[in-house]
Formats: C-alpha cells, structure tokens, sequence
C-alpha cells in the first residue's frame, strides 16, 4: 500500500492489483470512496476508474496543501487524480492476466 501511493505520487495514474487482501489495503490507503467499473480484462475482473478520493493531510501540513498533484479541493482536502485500477484477487484471471491488462490500458 505504501508503494501504491508512493507511485501515485510521483505521477503514476495505472496500477494492477494483485492479491484480495493487498487490493483493500491499497483502495483503503489510496482513501478510495467509489470506483467506476469498466471493461472487463478477464472474468470478474475489470478495470476500474476511482471517484471522489482525497488524500488525507499529514500532520505537519495544512490542510488545503497536498504532496500529491492535484487539480480541486474539497472542504479543504486535496483529492488525489483520477487512478485506473484493477483489482484481481488470487484466482482470478489467467497466466496472460497482466499482459492483457496492460494491453488494454496502452
């Protein structure tokens, strides 16, 4: 999770997911509220746009002053840019899973 929104801070705006648990540690960090679904890359698993996400403010910053990139505020929070993520859990998906997921996205 830390890595997810290590990246997402330096610009990243795809990200694959593997893992269940990893997913919802990821989504939770990410201060994800809503995802819209998109096109499925495999059975059960699509790819996903994030809606209404804010980062959360560190303690030593004000509250409307963000480390991520932003482009609105709301009640004072920065929120984070749209990310497409997709959330496979373990046995979901094939051996080409993440080719195919990145063909899709390119």
């Amino acid at each position: 999770a830390c890595l997810a929104g290590r990246l997402v801070e330096r610009g990243v705006r795809r990200l694959v997911i593997a893992g269940g648990e990893t997913s919802g540690t990821v989504v939770k960090a990410l201060h994800v509220k809503a995802l819209q679904i998109g096109p499925e890359i495999a059975p059960g698993v699509p790819w996903t746009v994030t809606i209404g996400q804010e980062r959360e403010p560190s303690r030593d910053q004000e509250p409307n002053q963000g480390h991520v990139p932003q482009q609105e505020q709301h009640e004072g929070r920065p929120r984070l840019p749209r990310l497409a993520l997709a959330l496979k859990s373990g046995n979901f998906g094939a051996a080409d899973f993440f080719a195919r997921a990145l063909e899709m996205v390119s």
